[in-house]
């Protein structure tokens, strides 16, 4: 009989989290783009559809958010690889593309404990007023180069994308929830 109960108590759990649902609050449609990654290598999206990914606009010199943030994407890889979901990607759009060449993001990214970066996508490769308009049309970011500075104002979310490239959810990226990421985020990947 107690080994029922265990039975009946484990069903159930695992038809509760079968039943889980990405709660969003946005969707808008990521508009098509091909950029260079880190690696020297052209990133479409294409390439990214068929899995779900985290978005996010960085860049390398920024001396305020984009560190924290850029830590907080490898908290929740390490969330990712505890819970054993294997299939999503994070991309990083770079708000300062004339500074941030693949070797100077590849140098921005060795200073973090990334645990698999053949799951990141560092994109670069346009200019300022294109990532400007990018952001705002398919994420509803607000990114603008600062004048009077060297940094770029800009959002600090982090943006669920779904498989067939639609954003679907944003989460603070100061503040993570990499609980409820990691469980949206195996929830669209099916792993």
């Amino acid at each position: 009989m107690k080994r029922f109960l265990v039975l009946a108590f484990s069903l159930v759990l695992l038809a509760g989290c079968s039943n889980y649902k990405v709660k969003g609050d946005m969707d808008i449609e990521v508009q098509d783009f091909t950029h260079e990654n880190q690696r020297g290598e052209q990133v479409s999206l294409d390439d990214l559809k068929g899995s779900p990914w985290l978005a996010t606009f960085v860049f390398t010199n920024c001396t305020t958010v984009c560190p924290p943030m850029t830590y907080n994407l490898t908290e929740v890889q390490k969330g990712l690889q505890k819970a054993g979901v294997d299939d999503y990607k994070i991309v990083a759009f770079s708000i300062d593309p004339d500074n941030d060449t693949p070797a100077a993001i590849t140098d921005y990214l060795a200073g973090y404990d990334i645990v698999d970066d053949s799951k990141w996508e560092y994109l670069t490769g346009y200019n300022q007023q294109y990532i400007e308009q990018y952001a705002r049309n398919s994420f509803r970011a607000h990114v603008k180069d600062d004048p009077n500075s060297d940094q770029v104002i800009h959002t600090t979310y982090f943006y669920l994308v779904t498989p067939d490239g639609h954003a679907i959810k944003s989460y603070d990226g100061i503040d993570v929830p990499v609980e409820v990421i990691v469980e949206d985020l195996k929830t669209l990947g099916g792993k």
